[in-house]
C-alpha cells in the first residue's frame, strides 16, 4: 500500500487513496436513507408516467434525455458539442425517426458511442478493454486539443505526476493529484472487481460511489470526468434496471458545475469518509428526475394541444411558431417576433396571429406594453377542465 499519511506539497492535506482504509469508503446509511427513499420514489413516479404514454413518445422522451446527457458531459469539461449532430447520432443508432439527420461528426459519434454503451449495453460486464474502448472513441485522432495523449491504455505520468489544478502558470494551484502510474493495474483492478461484484451498497449509492472512485483514480491522460459520469450512467441504468434514459444527471451537474468540483474536492481530502458526497449526489439526482417530470410536462403538453387541432387547417408558419410556443418559448411574443422569426412581411405576421386568435388557439396578453403581446391559450382555460 506504502505509506498512507504521504503528505503532498500542495498543503497539509493527503487524499482519499493516500488514505490508510483506501478503497473501504464509509458513510452514514441513516442520513442518507431519507434522500435515497425520495429519490426511489420519484424515478418510480416518472417510470409510471412514461409507461402511460405510449412508446413513440417513451422514445422521443429518451432521445431528448441522451441528447442532453452527451452535451452536458462535455460541456462540464469545457467542450461544446453541435446539439443537432448529438440528436442526429443518437436517433440513428436508436432507429428513431426525428425527420432530417445531420451530417456525421466523428468527434460527437464517440462521445455517444460510449454514452450509449454506458446505458443501452448496462448490463455487459465493465472490463479494461471496454474502458480502453470509451477512451479512444472520445480520442479518435489520439490528440486532447493540440497535445497528444496516451489512448487506449492508462496513463504512464511521463511528463510528471497527474495533477488537477487551475490558475496561471506559476502560481497554480493544486486541488487533486491522482495516485501514481505505477499504482494504475493494481487500483483499477479493484475498481473493476469491484463494480461486478454482488453490490453491498444500495444500487444507487454504488452510482455515487463509482463515479468517485473513478475520478480519485484518474486513470487517463484525458477524458477521466466524462468516463467516471459514464460508469456512473451504467451504475444508474443498472440501479434502475432499464437501459433507457430519461433524465440526465450530467445535464444537472452541469448546472452546478461549481458545487460538483467543490464537493469532489472537499471529498478527497476529507478522509475515507463519503456522506457528504453522496448527500450531494442523491440531492443531484433528485433535482435531475424532477427536471424530467418537467421536460415530460411539456411533451405531453405537445401531443394534446396537436391531437386538439388535428383538424384544423393551418400553414406551415403557424404550425412551426406554435411548436416553438410550447416548447417553453421564452419572452414576449409580439408581432414583430413573428415577423423576424417566421422570416415573413409584418402584414402577414399580423394576418397569421389574427387567424390563430379567432381559432382560439392565441389571445393578447394582459400584460401592458407598447407592443400587443400575445399568448397561447392552454387546454384548460379553452375546455372549461
Amino acid at each position: 500500500m506504502g505509506p498512507h499519511n504521504l503528505r503532498m506539497e500542495s498543503g497539509e492535506y493527503s487524499y482519499l487513496w493516500q488514505d490508510g482504509s483506501w478503497p473501504n469508503l464509509t458513510y452514514s446509511l441513516e442520513t442518507l436513507a431519507g434522500p435515497l427513499a425520495a429519490v426511489s420514489r420519484i424515478q418510480g413516479m416518472l417510470v409510471g408516467r412514461l409507461a402511460d404514454v405510449g412508446l413513440a413518445l417513451r422514445d422521443q422522451a429518451s432521445l431528448a434525455a441522451l441528447t442532453e446527457d452527451v452535451v452536458r458531459t462535455s460541456e462540464i469539461e469545457g467542450e461544446f458539442l453541435n446539439v443537432e449532430s448529438v440528436r442526429s447520432s443518437i436517433a440513428r443508432r436508436l432507429g428513431v425517426d426525428i425527420g432530417a439527420l445531420a451530417p456525421v461528426d466523428r468527434q460527437v459519434e464517440g462521445v455517444v458511442e460510449m454514452m450509449l454503451d454506458a446505458t443501452l449495453n448496462c448490463a455487459a460486464p465493465v472490463t479494461r478493454e471496454r474502458l480502453f474502448g470509451w477512451h479512444a472513441a472520445l480520442f479518435p485522432a489520439g490528440y486532447s486539443g493540440l497535445k497528444r495523449i496516451k489512448v487506449g491504455g492508462w496513463r504512464d505520468d511521463a511528463g510528471g505526476p497527474m495533477q488537477v489544478v487551475s490558475g496561471p502558470a506559476g502560481r497554480q494551484r493544486v486541488h487533486f493529484q491522482a495516485p501514481p502510474a505505477d499504482r494504475l493495474d493494481v487500483e483499477t483492478g479493484r475498481f473493476i472487481d469491484w463494480i461486478e461484484a454482488d453490490p453491498a451498497d444500495p444500487p444507487l449509492l454504488k452510482a455515487g460511489i463509482g463515479h468517485l472512485w473513478f475520478v480519485t483514480l484518474h486513470p487517463f491522460d484525458d477524458g477521466n470526468g466524462r468516463i467516471a459520469r459514464a460508469i456512473g450512467d451504467l451504475l444508474l441504468a443498472r440501479a434502475d434496471g432499464s437501459p433507457q434514459r430519461f433524465y440526465s444527471l450530467s445535464a444537472q451537474i452541469q448546472r452546478e458545475r461549481k458545487a460538483y468540483y467543490g464537493i469532489l474536492e472537499r471529498t478527497q481530502k476529507g478522509g475515507g469518509e463519503v456522506t457528504g458526497w453522496l448527500l450531494w449526489f442523491l440531492e443531484t439526482l433528485h433535482r435531475a428526475v424532477e427536471r424530467a417530470h418537467s421536460s415530460l410536462d411539456t411533451v405531453l403538453v405537445k401531443v394534446r394541444f396537436w391531437q386538439r387541432f388535428a383538424g384544423t387547417s393551418l400553414n406551415g408558419r403557424q404550425v412551426k411558431l406554435l411548436n416553438r410556443l410550447l416548447d417553453g418559448f421564452e419572452g414576449n411574443l409580439t408581432s414583430s417576433k413573428w415577423a423576424a422569426m417566421a422570416k415573413c412581411s409584418p402584414d402577414t405576421a399580423l394576418r397569421d396571429l389574427t387567424e390563430l386568435m379567432a381559432l382560439g388557439i392565441l389571445r393578447k396578453s394582459a400584460a401592458g406594453g407598447r407592443s400587443t403581446r400575445y399568448e397561447l391559450i392552454s387546454p384548460v382555460d379553452g375546455t372549461g377542465e
